[in-house]
């Protein structure tokens, strides 16, 4: 068996493990395994990673709503508008930022405030009770579709955006996840899908790594589930500050290799 295959389905199981609790299915985290040390070319990283939140999402769901988790309808009103946002940002993804040295620059600029907004929201936490009240419809729609936007270009699914702006408003964990996992889930199959049929107007790597998507998936849906199983035992605030410390090393070091 190829190497990477057995690196993908690793890198997925341990990854998902760590970030389902807190509803990020672990492609954030993924993506820059997949470029620098597994050699996916870009922008078929994309799709690519797309594929690992398709193949991995479930694993996460089935507990979390065998749990009573997905209860509600956050879950729904995420997804409405997250799924024309990945569709365009697909578009956006092949035909305007197809070089790797954008695309570096482009993750550093994503993971870094990301990584220091965690740390910062963990290390000195709002004086506020936890409100279990959503946002506003007009803002809740605006936020799920830039960020299905976001995640099209980037190939995130857009969970670990999603979970970080609604847990700064004070909504608990435990219900953030399932609905930010659910929508990742599915405008990462409506991002794959779209990927296939813009890799038939493009001569560039657009199509997914169907084999090491697929392991890292495989990798990810065990995972997922295990995450998602030990949410009420793990400290939220250990998993928020492992978060943030990883998304701002990650956007750092990609930070140094496009400027070098």
């Amino acid at each position: 068996m190829d190497w990477t295959i057995c690196a993908g389905l690793a890198a997925g199981l341990l990854i998902s493990t760590v970030t389902t609790p807190v509803g990020v299915s672990g492609a954030v985290f993924l993506l820059p395994v997949q470029l620098s040390v597994l050699g996916v070319p870009s922008p078929a990283v994309t799709p690519t990673n797309l594929l690992f939140n398709v193949v991995a999402g479930p694993g996460a769901l089935w507990r979390y709503r065998r749990d009573g988790a997905l209860r509600g309808g956050l879950a729904r009103r995420l997804v409405l508008w997250t799924l024309p946002g990945v569709i365009a940002g697909a578009a956006v993804r092949v035909f305007a930022l197809p070089g790797p040295d954008v695309f570096r620059v482009l993750v550093a600029a994503l993971l870094l405030p990301l990584g220091a907004w965690l740390c910062l929201r963990t290390l000195r936490p709002a004086r506020q009770r936890f409100d279990t009240a959503e946002p506003s419809a007009p803002a809740l729609a605006a936020l799920a579709l830039t960020v299905g936007v976001v995640g099209g270009i980037y190939g995130i699914g857009g969970g670990s955006l999603l979970g970080p702006v609604l847990a700064a408003r004070g909504m608990p964990m435990a219900r953030i996840a399932p609905a930010t996992l659910a929508a990742t889930f599915t405008t990462s199959a409506a991002g794959a899908a779209a990927y296939a049929v813009l890799a038939l107007a493009s001569s560039g790597p657009v199509a997914p790594d169907w084999w090491l998507g697929l392991a890292c998936g495989l990798g990810g849906l065990i995972g997922g589930y295990l995450g998602a199983k030990l949410q009420p035992c793990l400290p939220e605030t250990v998993l928020r500050l492992l978060l943030g410390i990883l998304a701002a090393a990650l956007g750092a070091l990609y930070a140094a290799e496009a400027v070098s």
